[in-house]
């Protein structure tokens, strides 16, 4: 499946993954560019992600890591039931804004696809504790350009830890190379003009 598509006034783009059929939205991020969000349903889609979740256990498990992190943001739901089914106890989240009650953070700054101006991710000391010196894997709903992703290492490198995996539902775009275990992928909508510069063909 080609990652780049021309955008032609699209409104939903349909999926089919573990089984269901879904409809995302299509949503303008810049100018030149559409993305099919999938907020609605790693938020509120039980079934979905239920499913989604047992998929990716299933396949993270093999590198048997200690601990997952993900960033604070729709993935929670997603990344607390694939822990309950590799049977961790507990989560660690980087958080997208300092609470009085984090003490001793760390911080890294990241500007994904969806955020029109940089963020910072804080790791504070309860979470430092849970990945100091273990074996982690990063986990996501969706991997785009990877900038949330290398926020995240270096997170997870600051405490001495050590990335065993990374994974996410969907690979989205062509821009992502690492080594990601993933369950589908996602195109990425744009003008003609803009699909010219990613040096592809079109259908």
């Amino acid at each position: 499946m080609d990652l780049i598509e021309i955008y032609k006034n699209q409104t939903f783009y349909e999926i089919m993954l573990c089984g269901l059929v879904r409809r995302l939205p299509i949503r303008q991020v810049d100018k030149e560019m559409w993305i099919a969000s999938n907020h609605q349903l790693v938020l509120s889609d039980v079934k979905f992600i239920e499913k989604a979740s047992k998929e990716l256990a299933n396949r993270i498990s093999v590198k048997k890591p200690d601990c997952l992190i993900t960033a604070e943001s729709k993935s929670l739901p997603l990344v607390y039931e694939i822990a309950k089914k590799l049977r961790h106890k507990e989560v660690a989240v980087a958080r997208k804004d300092l609470k009085a009650y984090m003490n001793e953070c760390i911080v890294e700054e990241v500007k994904s696809i969806t955020t029109t101006t940089p963020q910072k991710l804080f790791l504070d000391k309860e979470n430092i504790e849970r990945i100091r010196t273990k074996r982690v894997c990063i986990v996501d709903d969706v991997v785009s350009t990877g900038k949330t992703f290398n926020a995240l290492k270096n997170l997870v490198s600051r405490t001495k830890g050590k990335v065993e995996c990374e994974a996410a539902v969907w690979l989205e775009g062509p821009w992502y190379k690492g080594d990601l275990i993933y369950l589908s992928t996602l195109p990425v909508f744009v003008t003609k003009e803009k699909y010219k510069s990613f040096e592809v063909t079109p259908l």
